[in-house]
């Protein structure tokens, strides 16, 4: 029986699993042991079956109240309706049900977009690989904020600490050591170890694979957890809630028509044909589905922008968003940073600039490096050394052979400096210049070292300033000799160079941050850069120097959003790093950088960018209020038809007049506009002005006060334009009467959907009337209805007879009168907003960042 691996040593590990860690598997070994072992994945949890999605769609009040509605109708012998209601059962549950699985298994593959990479060695050369696809053997490179995505065997590292907190609840993070422990030693102290699912927290390490997939830790507790994989938003909450106090205001209108009707002596036959077409009437049923569809696509369309959504309820938390917090490095600037410049003490072509380029070379972690093809990997920066230094014929895998390293201090965030430590006793060191100048005695000048003087020191921190004016940022490079590794602080350092980077402003950081002026989101750059490289570069892309806060640590980023949320901002933070983590988490948006961002940094974020572009963060917050926008418009659109259903009958009901409307026509009618229309503004690519309007307030309601004034006052006006149809229809001709009422209506409501455009849009061209699927819907639409007037079958199943010509000219005059009428009232409350807005401009707003801070 194998011994478990933390109870061996680190070699022992390696030659039971027949891999040399200097080279690692070759890639035949590693495909052969894939085949083998199988995916390095767990069973998927989360995915929702199509038998869940199904069973879903009939969890519903509405549903249930649709259901007591075919049994009345049944049990009075109206088998027709109820027939007629079983239809529309099935025909809505099959809608959603399809509509819904392809949305829902959109965002599965959007979120499998986001798996995780691993660097491993293959052949003596390293690869990223998918972690799906790790084998037992592989020796894997790790660095501070690294998820580990396999059961590994640490083989050595330097200061390595783990966040264990998925296993073994302990919050606080685990240090690692390549040493073996007892064979009864329980999971929690295990130092040998890093489990799949953990984090790095700190440091950098290499170790090896011993286990995978379902094998790992974390897949034998999955096996006894089962996890719920169903995610309801805010938003689809709220919609759920506004369709159960719909079903009861509905039950309690139709109990007050039906008791007056009883008490007027209504048969109790036409009292029950009422209540079910009140019932019908009242109920959206298109709500949840178009809802889901809206957040589904407004996912896709900002993938297609380079932007991973991990979370649906951040699709509708962006439209609020009213600060952003980005960094500068890979954000505002394209992170190709390029050697510009190499401050030494005296002669800068000498060889103290040979040498400060050659423990530049040196104090590299494992993951950085040039590959053989040209290729760089790894942190920019350190790439960025490596290639200067290459091109002054210093190249590090000679350095290396000629004094290996030992052992290496990983970078730490809050004392912003690393090192190496050689087996000769060389240390070499870099880091920001402030912190590495205070830990020398001594500058290499062409002499050789000399005393740094406090003279000295004034001038390497002017020279400092005067690069970071010139918007490099600047490195500090040093070194030193320790005779024992494990015990070296640094101090008693030799300054060697400041090395200054170029890297400039992305070309569409400047009209985006203008877009976000224009939408009241205000744009605070937050970097752990100098001040004056941070304003350079605020400068250049139209930052106000009030928005810019430089050498922030990761705690002050975690203050700052807590103080921004205090203050009543919406804040998306942006963040890479391990240390990042926290002010992520905190933020209302957390944003991760995919391409530079740490595995940790992505797990805490709701969205990825896969591109690392701030533009992309501008687009996502337009794709927020536009999904938003969607969403209201087609509940306001619903609503309006739907109450202007439930108005026509209580109104012709308590009027003792006939019904204008039949429980079939109804549901007939709502299978076309709870559909198709609504379903057409769901999918809206949005109006323009969009962003150019203040953020929403996070508490609004999907329907707020103002709105439903709004969609009161819409139902009014197209029960009165019916009504009057409907009337004029019973003195002339009272055999279609209920024909004209319900063309009359159904036109209305394909009118109304223009109505839906955004405030303050023209009336003409706005989102509504450029969506091509608007028009599809209103042309399908339209065809229906007459289908239901002329195909016989249809027209007798629904009691509908051809209206003649005149009568279709009292339609279309009723119906684009009240469209008409509708449009006014938009007008009239555009000019409105327009001049409150005008007087609300004229104020200042928002909470000011007191100037560039240095925070340190």
């Amino acid at each position: 029986m194998r011994d478990p691996p933390w109870a061996v040593s680190a070699a022992r590990v390696c030659a039971q699993l027949a891999v040399d860690p200097a080279v690692g598997l070759s890639p035949e070994d590693a495909a052969m042991r894939l085949r083998v072992d199988g995916r390095n994945v767990l069973r998927m949890a989360g995915a929702r079956s199509a038998l869940s999605l199904l069973v879903a769609q009939l969890k519903s009040l509405i549903v249930l109240l649709l259901v007591v509605a075919m049994i009345l109708a049944a049990s009075f012998g109206q088998w027709l309706e109820a027939v007629a209601v079983l239809s529309v059962l099935i025909v809505n549950t099959a809608i959603g049900f399809l509509t819904e699985l392809k949305a829902t298994r959109s965002m599965e593959a959007l979120r499998r977009l986001g798996v995780a990479d691993a660097l491993v060695l293959r052949g003596g050369q390293k690869h990223v690989v998918p972690a799906s696809e790790l084998v037992s053997g592989d020796v894997v490179l790790l660095t501070a904020g690294d998820v580990v995505t396999a059961d590994l065997r640490l083989l050595h590292g330097s200061r390595v600490q783990a966040d264990e907190s998925l296993l073994t609840g302990e919050s606080m993070p685990v240090a690692k050591s390549a040493g073996p422990v007892p064979h009864d030693a329980i999971v929690a102290e295990r130092p040998p170890m890093l489990f799949k699912g953990t984090s790095l927290t700190r440091g950098s390490a290499a170790a090896v694979v011993v286990d995978t997939g379902m094998r790992t830790q974390l897949g034998r507790i999955s096996e006894l957890v089962a996890e719920a994989g169903d995610e309801t938003t805010p938003l689809e909450r709220r919609l759920q809630r506004l369709g159960r106090a719909l079903v009861w205001v509905t039950l309690a209108l139709a109990a007050v028509v039906v008791g007056s009707g009883l008490a007027t002596g209504m048969s109790p036959f036409l009292v029950v044909q009422t209540a079910i077409a009140l019932a019908v009437g009242a109920i959206p049923e298109g709500l949840p589905v178009i809802a889901t569809i809206a957040l589904a696509r407004g996912m896709r369309r900002m993938y297609m922008q380079n932007v991973l959504v991990n979370r649906l309820s951040a699709v509708e938390t962006l439209g609020s968003a009213t600060v952003i917090c980005t960094d500068k490095t890979g954000t505002l600037t394209h992170n190709r940073l390029t050697v510009a410049q190499v401050h030494v003490a005296d002669e800068p072509t000498g060889p103290v600039r040979g040498r400060a380029l050659e423990i530049a070379a040196r104090c590299t972690d494992d993951a950085s490096s040039l590959g053989e093809n040209g290729q760089p990997t790894g942190d920019p920066l350190e790439v960025a050394l490596l290639s200067a230094a290459a091109e002054a014929g210093i190249h590090r895998h000679a350095l290396e052979n000629a004094d290996p390293k030992v052992l290496e201090l990983a970078f730490c965030p809050e004392s912003k400096r690393m090192a190496t430590v050689h087996a000769s006793g060389l240390v070499c060191v870099k880091g920001a210049p402030e912190v590495i100048v205070t830990c020398c005695t001594r500058e290499l000048t062409q002499s050789g070292p000399v005393a740094l003087t406090a003279d000295a020191v004034r001038r390497w921190r002017d020279a400092n300033a005067t690069m970071s004016h010139k918007g490099l940022r600047v490195l500090a490079v040093a070194e030193g000799v320790s005779v024992d590794p494990e015990s070296f602080d640094y101090e008693d350092l030799v300054l060697i160079a400041l090395v200054g980077f170029h890297d400039p402003a992305r070309d569409d950081v400047a009209p985006a941050i203008d877009a976000c002026k224009a939408a009241g989101v205000r744009v605070v750059m937050v970097t752990g850069d100098q001040a004056p490289t941070a304003l350079y570069i605020a400068r250049a892309v139209g930052i106000a120097a009030g928005q810019v806060l430089a050498r922030v640590s990761p705690e002050q980023k975690l203050d700052l959003v807590r103080g921004l949320q205090t203050d009543g901002e919406i804040v998306a933070m942006t963040g890479d790093g391990v240390n990042d983590a926290p002010a992520l988490r905190q933020a209302d948006i957390g944003i991760a950088m995919g391409k530079r961002g740490t595995d940790v940094a992505r797990d805490a974020s709701e969205m990825v960018l896969l591109e690392d572009r701030f533009s992309a963060i501008v687009s996502a917050i337009q794709q927020g209020r536009t999904i938003f926008d969607n969403i209201r418009a087609f509940v306001a659109y619903l609503l309006s038809c739907n109450l202007a259903e439930i108005l026509v009958i209580t109104v012709a009901t308590l009027g003792r007049a006939p019904l204008p409307l039949l429980p079939l026509q109804i549901l007939y009618l709502n299978l076309l506009t709870d559909v198709f229309p609504a379903l057409a503004l769901g999918v809206s690519e949005g109006d323009e002005p969009v962003m150019h309007r203040p953020p929403r307030p996070p508490k609004e309601r999907i329907v707020p006060r103002r709105l439903w004034v709004l969609i009161a006052v819409d139902g009014v006006l197209l029960t009165a334009g019916v009504m009057v149809a409907f009337f004029v229809a019973l003195r002339s001709d009272p055999d279609v009467a209920v024909t004209i009422s319900f063309l009359t209506l159904a036109f209305a409501q394909l009118w109304h959907v223009f109505a839906m455009r955004g405030p303050g849009t023209h009336p003409l061209r706005n989102g509504v009337t450029r969506n091509p699927w608007v028009w599809s819907a209103l042309v399908l639409c339209a065809a229906l209805l007459l289908a239901a007037v002329y195909v016989g079958p249809l027209a007798a199943v629904l009691k509908l007879s051809p209206p003649s010509a005149p009568q279709w000219g009292l339609i279309l005059v009723a119906s684009l009168t009240t469209a008409l009428a509708v449009q006014a009232l938009r007008l009239a409350l555009d000019w409105v907003r327009s001049q409150a807005g005008l007087q609300q401009r004229a104020r200042p707003s928002g909470v000011a960042v007191d100037g560039v801070e240095d925070q340190r």
